[in-house]
């Protein structure tokens, strides 16, 4: 294995790109065959994750299979499922299969395997730019008035201030409700600096899909407001929530924290039931504790592109998402983005499981 985690050595940070490009880029194997591809740089392992973040499988596969069709073809679909934890320390291989081509539609497989087993499969339908005639029939969901925005970049506390994308959170719709289906997690997101160019409405695309997948199944516990942050110090330190975040944390004011990434008024308020105490050790304070996540990963993803051409992922989008749906030890969720100016772009579906800490069992 090389010394490095990928195929070939990734190269210094790009002068033309934005950082986002820059991790979403992939190098064609053309000499072992024009329909594989890997990823060029290292693959971002989130702190307390199972595995790498899976917006990167989804974007890089959507920019190979992009690397195989016509320009005049646009991607306006694409279904995936999460095999397997992704090894940020592992080269990803991406197959593209050639399923269908057709006038108005073709349709590619991508397969990204990690050690000869494939760790995410998607399915992709990609349309000739005007195939629908002049005549169409329109209408779309209406983005909601005066949602508030801040023309500002917060650091990202825990991505840190390398975070290819950046975002705003904004406080629950109807959060007070007894209804988790009627509430609606909300926020701002775009990708960091200006993407380049050369990079064509491609990019946009790959960026789009890179960061749909941003707390997406995560809203299912936003929605319960259940605990998201292991409650034992050592696991805590594992999720990036450390005693010197949590003290750096505390001090801060109700707004303020709410304008730093990851922060929103629920994690706000699990913030006041932490202490760190003498020895440094996290503290939970029993009576505030609610159910707690043991287990919460993806599916599955699906993307349904609906202006291809028509947007810039490096501007802000809205987001917003709700789930109609938990049960079983799963739970569903659905994902509109906007542009600033009110245009829908796409949606997105997302299945993940959605498992509780169980009680420990009597001892006998």
């Amino acid at each position: 294995m090389p010394s490095h985690p990928t195929l070939i050595k990734p190269p210094g940070p790009s002068q033309n790109q934005s950082a986002i490009e820059d991790v979403l880029e992939l190098t064609q194997l053309d000499e072992i065959q024009p329909n594989l591809f890997t990823n060029t740089r290292p693959l971002w392992h989130p702190p307390g994750a199972r595995g790498i973040y899976g917006g990167a499988a989804i974007a890089q596969c959507l920019a190979a299979a992009q690397r195989t069709v016509p320009d005049s073809f646009t991607v306006h679909s694409m279904h995936c499922y999460f095999v397997l934890n992704g090894n940020a320390d592992v080269p990803i291989i991406y197959h593209v299969e050639h399923v269908r081509e057709g006038r108005s539609f073709c349709t590619r497989t991508v397969q990204a395997r990690q050690r000869g087993q494939p760790i995410f499969t998607t399915t992709l339908s990609f349309m000739r730019e005007g195939a629908g005639g002049k005549k169409v029939v329109t209408h779309s969901h209406p983005m909601p008035a005066n949602v508030p925005i801040k023309d500002t970049e917060d650091e990202d506390m825990f991505r840190g201030k390398h975070s290819p994308f950046i975002s705003q959170r904004i406080d629950i719709l109807n959060d007070e409700s007894k209804e988790a289906h009627t509430k609606k997690a909300r926020q701002w997101i775009k990708a960091r600096g200006r993407i380049s160019e050369a990079g064509g409405h491609q990019a946009h695309l790959s960026a789009l899909a890179y960061m749909s997948d941003s707390y997406f199944i995560g809203t299912v516990a936003r929605v319960h407001k259940l605990w998201r942050h292991a409650t034992d110090s050592k696991a805590t330190a594992k999720l990036g929530i450390t005693p010197e975040v949590i003290k750096k944390l505390k001090i801060m004011d109700a707004e303020t924290l709410k304008r730093v990434e990851g922060m929103d008024e629920d994690v706000v308020e699990q913030l006041r039931s932490l202490e760190v105490n003498e020895k440094g050790e996290v503290v939970f304070e029993e009576a505030a504790r609610r159910p707690e996540i043991g287990m919460m990963v993806s599916l599955d993803h699906s993307i349904y592109f609906h202006s291809p051409r028509d947007f810039r992922a490096d501007e802000w989008l809205y987001t917003e998402c709700e789930s109609p749906w938990s049960g079983d030890g799963r739970g569903l969720v659905m994902q509109r983005m906007y542009t600033r100016e009110g245009r829908l772009v796409a949606s997105c579906v997302q299945e993940g499981v959605v498992r509780l800490r169980q009680d420990a069992a009597p001892k006998l």
